[in-house]
């Protein structure tokens, strides 16, 4: 029996395939990105083709780099963009629309009027109560509403039962085990809005409330469980596919945040901070979510979770958009170059603006141009302002009474010391960087191993996580506190409404 575990890491940008063995080191990989699209203000979409073929493409070409066959593979794990929504037809396999992405702010009008009717029956806290989120745009349920009004025929088709809903993950299981798996997991189910993660169970009230049917969703798994099998055709073998986990709680489990008060931040598309708050599902007072970290054997451990839309994707918008640059890699060294005593801010509300202010129709604005203003100040203030939102983020749990001492971090922009270096002046906390920061694919590799017998225990999988480079602040309270009352000055005149 091999130790290789093949991890497919759906993003927003880009798919990702990485064969890790039992160590939890990197054997190989594949990557491509794919096209974005923006219909109109506000939407973004992917075409599920895409989503499909990039990841498989991805997945060849980490074998192919590895020298491994499909037999050696153990098993499979899938993490992905979460809430990011499809639907399909259950016998043809057809996609009944461009994926509708979790950036995507279409239905803000929706979710304002639901919210509405909410308050006026009195009931304004029952999708916090029993699911952890607010009601917005960013999570799946309104996305299904929206593409069941607007495809001909779906509601009736969903209620026949001829449809079927999924998220990314479920999406590729479906098209990885040739449409004989319907299934999700617990993480996944946690971000749509309809799944009660007390019970732990699709909630009946919910689904009425946004009118779908229950015929169109998943079953819901533990991370770690049978999802079946890919099919031998695909990749060469049949491989049993045993760890599924969005892409967040993935990370967090990536970075071995196993016990209560451990917590992680991922630097990819957008920023994402999430504190083990064990089996107590903690309610924020203060607009972050409680969301499922991981459920294992049956038993959830819950975590809190700050989401911000814009970190990496701002970065792809200065290279892409505005071609200030042509690889990421070269932000740092212009960063270190800018002129130290220009406070450019820039507040990337390109989708609006996520925890703790979830303002769907802010957009970004940039502050403190002068005639000196260049490239090297744009790429600065783009960088800093992923620091100030996990600023943001860091207050909000303050304010919920956690607070953690150390910050894990990962994702793309966790290899930029210029930074992680800032994030712990404006943190006031160490920051530490594991040898490994492609922690979402390692994450659910390590979910996939603990499934088909590779790992017996998270105290095994522990013992793996190694740190590269720790971070602690250089700068003092009252720099930190000056620097921050500035975002939020600039947060504040982004925002659609003045609070």
């Amino acid at each position: 029996m091999t130790d290789y575990i093949l991890a497919l890491d759906q993003g927003t940008t880009s798919s990702r395939a990485i064969i890790f063995d039992a160590d939890g080191q990197r054997i190989s990989a594949g990557q491509e990105e794919f096209a974005q699209h923006f219909p109109q203000d506000g939407w973004v979409e992917h075409e599920p083709e895409d989503l499909w073929g990039s990841t498989l493409r991805s997945a060849r070409n980490a074998l192919a780099e590895s020298g491994l066959k499909a037999e050696n593979i153990r098993a499979i794990g899938i993490t992905n963009q979460r809430e990011t929504t499809l639907i399909w037809n259950r016998k043809s396999g057809e996609t009944l629309h461009r994926a509708i992405v979790w950036q995507d702010r279409r239905t803000s009008a929706y979710c304002q009027s639901l919210s509405e009717k909410l308050q006026q029956q009195g009931k304004e806290s029952l999708i916090q109560e029993r699911t952890g989120l607010l009601l917005d745009p960013y999570f799946s349920a309104s996305k299904i509403r929206w593409i069941l009004d607007h495809v001909d025929g779906a509601q009736e088709a969903a209620q026949r039962g001829e449809l079927a809903f999924g998220t990314v993950d479920t999406y590729l299981l479906w098209r990885l085990t040739g449409g004989q798996s319907h299934f999700t997991d617990a993480t996944n189910a946690s971000r749509t809005l309809l799944f009660n993660i007390h019970t732990q169970r699709w909630d009946e009230d919910l689904l009425e409330l946004f009118n779908i049917p229950s015929e169109l969703l998943p079953e819901v798994l533990d991370s770690a469980a049978d999802f079946g099998q890919c099919d031998a055709s695909i990749l060469g073998a049949a491989i049993p596919i045993s760890g599924i986990a969005g892409d967040q709680q993935a990370a967090a489990f990536g970075q071995c945040c196993f016990e209560p008060g451990m917590a992680k931040s991922t630097y990819g598309t957008g920023c994402f901070l999430l504190l083990n708050t064990g089996d107590k599902a903690l309610r924020s007072e203060n607009r972050l979510l409680t969301t499922v970290a991981y459920r294992l054997q049956g038993k959830v451990t819950y975590a809190l979770e700050g989401s911000i839309f814009m970190a990496g994707a701002t970065m792809q918008w200065l290279r892409d958009g505005l071609k200030l640059f042509k690889d990421a890699e070269e932000t740092e060294e212009l960063a270190r170059q800018a002129d130290k005593n220009m406070h450019v801010l820039m507040v990337p509300a390109f989708t609006g603006l996520g925890a703790p202010y979830w303002d769907a129709d802010a957009r970004g604005a940039i502050f403190g141009l002068t005639r000196d203003t260049g490239i090297k100040e744009l790429v600065t203030a783009a960088l800093l302002s992923v620091c100030y939102q996990t600023r943001d983020l860091q207050k909000a749990m303050e304010a919920d009474g956690e607070r953690p001492d150390t910050l894990r971090v990962d994702g793309g922009m966790a290899r930029n010391d210029f930074v992680l270096q800032n994030l712990a002046d404006l943190l006031g906390c160490r920051v530490d960087r594991p040898r490994v920061t492609e922690t979402t694919a390692l994450g659910v590799a390590w979910l996939a191993g603990l499934q088909c017998g590779l790992y017996d225990s998270l105290e095994q999988i522990a013992e793996h996580w190694q740190l590269e480079q720790s971070f602690s602040p250089q700068k003092d309270k009252a720099w930190r506190d000056e620097r921050y009352s500035l975002w939020q000055d600039a947060v504040r005149r982004t925002r659609s409404t003045q609070p």
